[in-house]
């Protein structure tokens, strides 16, 4: 009896374990396989991650699974290098596929017969390829679709009229074709966005589409007359206009000539301001759709240039190109020492944030050469940069965005809002996060990477709440900043008279000045009522000096009980940091290693970075003792 339960229990165990080991590596296999097909068969670039040993649904960049993983629903590779036809019997057998974007490549061919099969599509983006031939002819069997953009390619022939059969259709893109034939009657309510244009179109416009604005349809070879409602009132039969005319006396036609003379100026320039409205920044607001893509046919020259692409570092998933910036909702997060920075929301509900550099006085190798080195960077403390664009006219930076904002935000409040309070645990957290970050980068390039623009407002909150700094290695890419703001004059450390020539030693400079600013909950340069400008370093000196110490602490800090040692401890720190002779202050790691000891020492069961060997930690000239702090 004993034995065949023995038997029963190791076979339920055994199955156990299989539904096990299938649960865990349950994935779309078929989809995988027709993924993988449809790249061999295709150039592409290397920034396509795709490998048969990793998780299609968790590391390949541009594909989005379901949420049981069991099939695959999206397929996003703007910009990807894609050169060549769509090889057939590949993405057809995707049939779960909901979203197609395949914008900003190079793709060629008919449009692929294989598509019909994929009956789930809801959007379809197919713009800036070279796909020629016809439309398919029978758009019903998609009869979920809602956008579908085909512009600036070669299809050529008819608009087909099924596309009336798309009930739920919001948005319709052929601009920038060789269509021809009249347009179809297309009554679809639900449609929001048309564009037409720069076509071989001809006839008129169906009494359908009328409520559409001109652009949509110009470039084309339809009836003026009866293509759009005109703008103003048709003018009357020859024979009634000279009637009325008899009665007018000369003032009265004077004043109308020069009325007219006066709209004609407005009408002008009423269009000259409209377009220099539309020339201005694009990445402040949100750009009309016409005028997006003509942003980015002027920047990629209309084609598929590799020089202008959006380069994406190893390990960054994103699935977006310049197209996908410019079509974003975009937020102004700031404007810091080196340009503006935005949060960008994307359509596929990507948030990240896109600092638009001004004053780069470098070439493109430079650049490109200093952004390999700083996208190497991976480190819990240091915000990953994970793009960047370069052109003439533009450079971008793309970073992650954290919603709890900086730390100058929480600090001292942002556009008027009040500051959070952030008790010692956290601003603890935030100094030995950043002294982490900042350690680690100047161990890069050999030792020779500097940060350059240490200061709170590129400093965020990692997952674990410690801080993270943003920002890496710009600084020698910029023309020196003439007349810096009074808070960035208020970091940089006395011996710096050029933004480009920073040090190790500017650096560390920079980092006590963060921290004294954690400890004062006061800003590096402030006024006084009498304007009188005020630096944080020679202010928290002068009262150190006159053994005040418990003056300089932040008074919602002086709230929580047993701290006095450590944030003794760390003014030590911060004030060893900000001595006036470079050679006086501490390198990035004995800073490190300072902090953590004071941390391990008061708080032993908060974790450090790693476990250290035994290391004799330098001990910074004494400002004071525990004692003289008071509640």
């Amino acid at each position: 009896m004993d034995k065949k339960l023995a038997i029963l229990f190791i076979f339920s165990a055994a199955l156990v374990m299989e539904a096990v080991f299938d649960s865990v590596g349950a994935e779309p296999v078929e989809d995988k396989q027709a993924l993988l097909d449809f790249l061999d068969n295709m150039n592409h670039s290397p920034h396509v991650n795709w490998d048969e040993n990793t998780s299609v649904c968790q590391g390949w960049r541009g594909v989005t699974c379901n949420s049981d993983k069991s099939r695959v629903i999206a397929l996003r590779l703007p910009g990807a290098g894609l050169s060549g036809s769509i090889p057939p019997n590949t993405l057809s057998r995707l049939s779960a596929l909901e979203i197609v974007s395949l914008r900003s490549n190079g793709i060629t061919g008919p449009f692929p017969d294989g598509f019909s099969e994929l009956k789930n599509l809801t959007s379809l983006y197919l713009q800036f390829n070279k796909f020629s031939g016809p439309l398919p002819l029978d758009f019903s069997v998609w009869n979920s679709l809602s956008v579908v953009n085909f512009s600036n390619n070669s299809f050529n022939g008819s608009i087909p009229f099924s596309i009336s059969n798309l009930t739920h259709l919001t948005s319709l893109d052929l601009a920038n074709n060789s269509l021809s034939g009249e347009i179809p009657d297309l009554n679809i309510p639900s449609l929001q966005d048309l564009n037409l244009a720069n076509n071989n179109l001809s006839g008129i416009v169906p009494k359908s589409l009328i409520r559409f604005p001109s652009s949509a349809f110009a470039g084309n070879n339809l009836s003026s007359a009866n293509a759009l409602p005109p703008a103003f009132p048709v003018k009357p039969p020859v024979a009634h206009t000279a009637k009325k005319s008899k009665g007018l006396s000369e003032p009265a036609l004077l004043g109308i000539i020069i009325g007219g003379c006066a709209l004609g100026f407005a009408v002008i320039a009423g269009f000259m301001i409209v377009c220099c409205y539309q020339n201005a920044d694009v990445d402040v607001q949100p750009v009309k759709s016409q005028k997006k893509q003509a942003s980015v046919k002027t920047d990629s020259s209309g084609s598929q240039d590799k020089n202008n692409k959006i380069v994406f570092f190893e390990g960054c998933n994103f699935a977006f190109d310049l197209e996908d910036l410019l079509r974003a909702s975009a937020e102004i997060l700031g404007k810091g020492t080196f340009g503006m920075t935005y949060r960008a929301a994307l359509e596929d509900a990507t948030t990240v944030v896109v600092k638009r550099l001004k004053e780069v006085t470098v070439g493109k190798r430079e650049f490109e050469q200093q952004m390999e080195i700083v996208g190497k960077i991976k480190h819990d403390n240091v915000d990953a940069v994970r793009a960047y664009y370069y052109s003439k006219e533009e450079k971008l930076i793309v970073y992650d965005y954290y919603q709890q904002g900086s730390v100058s935000a929480m600090l001292h409040g942002k556009g008027g809002e009040g500051r959070n309070s952030l008790d010692w645990d956290s601003r603890l957290r935030i100094a030995i996060g950043a002294a982490r970050g900042i350690a680690h980068i100047h161990a890069q390039h050999g030792g020779k990477l500097v940060h350059g623009n240490i200061k709170a407002s590129n400093i965020f909150l990692n997952s674990q709440g410690y801080g993270c700094i943003s920002d890496i290695g710009l600084a020698t890419l910029m023309s020196p900043i003439p007349a810096p703001s009074m808070r960035a004059t208020g970091y940089r450390a006395p011996e710096v008279t050029d933004t480009r020539k920073t040090t190790h030693a500017s650096d560390v400079y920079s980092f006590g000045v963060l921290l004294l600013e954690l400890l004062t909950g006061k800003s590096p340069v402030s006024s006084t009522e009498g304007d009188q400008v005020v630096h944080l370093v020679r202010w928290v000196n002068s009262v150190v000096r006159e053994e005040w110490t418990a003056e300089v602490f932040d008074v919602e800090l002086l709230r929580y009980p047993n701290i006095e040692e450590e944030m003794v401890g760390m003014l030590q720190i911060g004030m060893a940091c900000a001595a006036r002779i470079p050679d006086q202050r501490p390198k990035m790691p004995e800073v490190e290693r300072m902090m953590e000891e004071i941390r391990r020492v008061n708080t032993p069961n908060l974790p450090s970075t790693e476990s250290r060997s035994e290391v004799s930690t330098p001990t910074p000239r004494a400002v004071g003792t525990p004692t003289s702090v008071q509640q």
